[in-house]
């Protein structure tokens, strides 16, 4: 893996998680308020999935 796949991953990352405060700023403040409200163990085990999800993604292709 390059450098410049790296960075080019980082970039994607970075529009993918802008669209939805661009798109429905008040959409992305209920879901965060939502995420304001769940326990450590709650964000912890959606983090691992992320985590889990990408890790098979990246594998696969």
């Amino acid at each position: 893996m390059s450098s410049d796949s790296l960075w080019l991953a980082l970039a994607l990352v970075l529009v993918i998680e802008g669209m939805m405060p661009f798109i429905s700023p008040q959409g992305w403040r209920r879901v965060f308020a939502q995420l304001l409200q769940m326990q450590d163990g709650q964000i912890r085990f959606f983090g691992l999935c992320s985590i889990l999800l990408g890790l098979l993604l990246v594998w696969l292709l």
